[in-house]
């Protein structure tokens, strides 16, 4: 293995990369990052997708929010990849599967490697979202988000990258704001090192929770895998890092439309998997009535402006 270049391994329909102490697999099928192995633990039990919907609140139903903006929860759940591009120290090769792979050796080497999933949502109008994940020899990922905006789709709840990993962490660390934080209930918090386990909020209807704001980094900690068979993996560590500017996030153990399907905590599924959201916009929750009075403006997210926002998997 050389230490110093990726190694890459051009499949029919997937592109292998890895290095010391780290593979990854993206997918041109399903439409992404389909496996994450860092030290032997796999990260991923579902393909990274860009999210735009968090779960409703006591404020969003109050000022009838999911009336005029449903369409991204469908968006949410249902999107497709409608192009893949790979480009290998600057060299675009499109999508280098079958028979275009049969020119290279199964011990390719490179500097670095960029590869670009494009997406496009169901809403009328439709519009697009690239992530784009660059690849160094140290098996840092740069994943780049874009969202491009259209003129007639309603406002956003969030716009934000979501991964679904296997099993339950055990706890998350972050440096950024304390407690639950929103883009227009933050004033109160400190700025500092936190530790919590991912859960829900224990409110009386489950709702969205767990918001965290301009963080600079977060660890997440897993001590099991879905290998039975395995009692002495020991814990393990992945952490996300801020690239240029602070992101939001959330660490909870049930997807947007889990929450959203339950009208009592009760009702919620056993808790079995962590869902990471990185969010590079978020709507505001509100508050001064919840109901009928919307969030004030500058805490809106319009979805017919150009988004973008990155960050770092270490």
């Amino acid at each position: 293995m050389n230490k110093n270049r990726l190694k890459v391994v051009y499949g029919d329909c997937t592109l292998g990369v890895s290095g010391e102490g780290f593979s990854y697999i993206f997918s041109y099928v399903t439409g992404g990052m389909e496996s994450l192995v860092k030290e032997g633990m796999e990260w991923l039990y579902r393909c990274p997708k860009p999210t735009f919907w968090r779960a409703l609140t006591d404020n969003d139903r109050g000022c009838g929010f999911h009336l005029k903006s449903g369409s991204w929860l469908a968006s949410d759940m249902f999107i497709s990849c409608v192009d893949k591009r790979v480009i290998v120290d600057g060299k675009d090769l499109g999508i280098p599967c079958a028979p275009q792979n049969n020119c290279f050796s199964s011990a390719e080497f490179v500097d670095k490697i960029q590869v670009i999933f494009r997406y496009e949502t169901i809403t009328n109008p439709k519009t697009a979202v690239d992530i784009s994940y660059t690849v160094n020899a140290e098996g840092k990922i740069l994943v780049e988000n874009y969202y491009y905006g259209k003129p007639g789709l309603p406002e956003l709840p969030v716009f934000g990258f979501r991964m679904i990993m296997p099993t339950l962490a055990e706890k998350y660390q972050y440096e950024g704001l304390s407690g639950e934080t929103y883009p227009d209930r933050k004033a109160g918090a400190k700025k500092g090192i936190y530790i919590e386990k991912p859960h829900m909020t224990p409110y009386l209807t489950p709702q969205d929770c767990g918001m965290h704001m301009d963080t600079k980094w977060v660890t997440i900690y897993r001590n099991t895998t879905l290998d039975n068979s395995n009692k002495t993996f020991g814990r393990k560590s992945l952490q996300i890092c801020s690239n240029q500017e602070k992101f939001n996030f959330s660490c909870l153990p049930y997807t947007a439309c889990e929450i959203e399907n339950a009208t009592h905590l009760e009702e919620l599924p056993c808790a079995r998997r962590t869902v990471l959201c990185i969010y590079g916009a978020t709507r505001g929750v509100g508050g001064i009535n919840s109901w009928g009075a919307d969030v004030e403006d500058r805490y809106h997210v319009s979805a017919q402006e150009d988004m973008c926002f990155s960050f770092i998997i270490s």
